[in-house]
């Protein structure tokens, strides 16, 4: 029997730590594509990806290229571990397979406001498509802790298949067929991980963040059930298994980011800072328009897109939230 053949379009740390997971059977040979050769050169020379998961050894069964097409050529399975912004550089490539294309991606484009799915959906089959989320930060995985994870896709034997690459024991994956829910809820948590170090920079304590926590799922959950999803997903691990490490752990660039804007720091700087994509920026904006387009009320999610775009001073928003009249849970 042949080995299988994976490629992953993407060498930041999440992208790097999918790839050892799927190579740490040894069962496979996986292609770990960068997006510039002399950062392909780095990675491949020293067997480690320095700047995003140092210390963390590469085994010999992962290649490390700048050539999409050298790595998707005969591959079995191909995961999309880029930020969305850049799904209309990669996905044209990637149409004609027959291969499932699983996308480790979270947001909503601030601008047509589709979900993760759709944005593949315009290059590929929605047969071809799975979704891999869940709360997973990049530096355990590496490390082969413990992780539970969700694979969403239109049908089950699907999602099972594309599962089945992921077979590291440490790395426990859960099946759906709620692509909306898995993709909504991987989306919306990083907005309320921005409103949680929001909380945090500005000094208060536990009882904030455990309001915006609570409140924050609440909003999730209306705005996923109002485009398709369902609740109970919410309530899984890509909702609210996926919303409490992203507002809590100390390793999450929207809970960081949040921090660095209460602090006083712009929106640029604190990207700087962090030094990697914060997807919960350009997603709080293109939730604040979905609220519009379908008349929901997201208050938590819609004063933060307001905090970032400079329309309400910080300190006016939480006077603003805590000042709503008073209704029922």
């Amino acid at each position: 029997m042949s080995r299988q053949q994976v490629c992953v379009l993407g060498a930041g740390s999440w992208g790097t730590a999918l790839a050892l997971v799927l190579a740490r059977s040894g069962q496979r040979d996986v292609w770990l594509v960068t997006r510039d050769k002399a950062q392909a050169i780095e990675i491949e020379s020293a067997r480690e990806n320095s700047r995003y998961l140092p210390g963390i050894n590469l085994p010999a069964n992962i290649r490390v290229t700048a050539d999409t097409a050298l790595a998707i050529d005969s591959i079995d399975a191909c995961v999309y571990a880029l930020p969305c912004v850049a799904v209309d550089a990669f996905l044209p490539l990637l149409a004609q397979g027959d291969y499932p294309v699983i996308a480790a991606c979270k947001g909503l484009h601030p601008e047509s406001l589709i979900r993760t799915d759709e944005m593949l959906g315009g290059y590929i089959d929605k047969e071809r498509i799975a979704l891999l989320s869940g709360p997973s930060f990049a530096i355990e995985v590496a490390k082969g802790q413990p992780t539970a994870i969700v694979m969403a896709a239109e049908n089950l034997s699907l999602a099972a298949a594309a599962a089945s690459f992921f077979d590291a024991t440490n790395f426990r994956i859960y099946l759906s067929d709620d692509v909306v829910g898995v993709a909504m809820g991987g989306a919306l948590k990083n907005v309320i991980a921005i409103a949680a170090g929001m909380a945090d920079g500005l000094g208060f304590g536990h009882n904030s963040v455990a309001a915006a926590v609570t409140r924050g799922l609440a909003e999730m959950a209306r705005l996923s059930v109002a485009c398709g999803g369902s609740t109970e997903t919410l309530m899984g691990l890509s909702g609210l298994g996926d919303l409490v490490l992203t507002c809590t752990g100390e390793l999450s660039r929207n809970r960081q980011f949040g921090v660095a804007i209460a602090k006083g720091k712009g929106c640029e700087a604190a990207i700087e800072e962090i030094g990697q994509v914060v997807e919960g920026v350009r997603t709080a904006r293109a939730a604040n328009q979905l609220a519009e387009k379908l008349n929901i009320e997201l208050p938590l999610m819609q004063s933060i897109h307001r905090v970032l775009t400079g329309e309400i001073d910080i300190h006016d928003a939480v006077v603003e939230l805590m000042a709503r009249p008073e209704r029922p849970e």
